[in-house]
């Protein structure tokens, strides 16, 4: 099977020390590319050194994370657009609404979030959007901007069938990962009746760790386990799954 990652955070110090193995490992289980969000400018220098580690396989976004957007967000937000204009990069991202942790600065982030779709039609790449406790508003924000051109993926999707639908009627991908092997999610209800050409494979390494690894450090090689899943709640092949998937992510990213 030929799987693609299509967010990890593999340059975060949670891998510092065993980075190589985290790979191999992953490319024992078919893990062929590894698709890296930006956070913010801070985030630039360990981005960068992964992707001159590991060419053509690890592949790194620009973007301004919503959690990110403070008092400095303009600052960032310049960072990020220097950065679009100094080299090509597949994707803005990962960009959005983040309603879950502190809503002080939510106007500054729907500001962040616009301003960075518009940059990214402007590129003609795709946009990786946030949308934790904000999918109805993160929708809302796309619908505002889809004309035709717009695409892109929401990550770590976690809403419900409406919104799947909704998400996939604006011509957009749902990132699934391990939160699908989670007993009580609902996320298999939720994307039981969309077709698996709307759906692309993620970890959101280090974070979110499928079963049977909940509660400890995510990583590439997991993603084994989300098609595992993904096979069972589409009554399909664990095979066809993988080559699916891996040929929308090859659509999005152009690569």
């Amino acid at each position: 099977m030929q799987l693609i990652d299509t967010h990890c955070h593999l340059y975060s110090k949670e891998f510092s020390r065993d980075i190589e193995e985290v790979i191999q490992k992953a490319e024992k289980e078919g893990v062929t590319r590894f698709y890296l969000p930006a956070i913010d400018s801070h985030c630039q220098e360990a981005l960068l050194a992964l992707e001159a580690r590991y060419p053509e396989k690890c592949i790194g976004m620009t973007g301004l994370h919503p959690c990110h957007v403070k008092a400095d967000w303009e600052a960032e937000l310049t960072f990020v657009e220097k950065e679009l204009a100094r080299r090509s990069w597949v994707a803005v991202g990962e960009i959005g609404l983040d309603f879950y942790w502190d809503r002080t600065f939510e106007k500054e982030q729907y500001a962040a979030f616009h301003r960075q779709i518009g940059w990214a039609l402007q590129h003609d790449i795709p946009i990786v959007i946030h949308s934790r406790e904000s999918m109805k508003e993160s929708i809302g924000v796309v619908r505002d901007h889809q004309k035709g051109q717009l695409r892109g993926i929401f990550h770590c999707f976690s809403g419900d069938a409406a919104a799947a639908r909704d998400i996939v009627d604006l011509g957009f991908y749902l990132g699934i990962g391990g939160v699908l092997t989670y007993k009580n999610s609902g996320l298999a209800d939720a994307i039981r009746e969309i077709p698996l050409e709307w759906l692309v494979l993620e970890t959101d390494a280090p974070y979110l760790s499928p079963v049977p690894f909940r509660g400890k450090r995510n990583e590439s090689s997991y993603l084994r386990y989300v098609v595992a899943r993904l096979a069972e709640v589409k009554g399909l092949p664990a095979e066809e799954v993988a080559r699916v998937t891996t040929k929308n992510a090859q659509k999005i990213f152009g690569n």
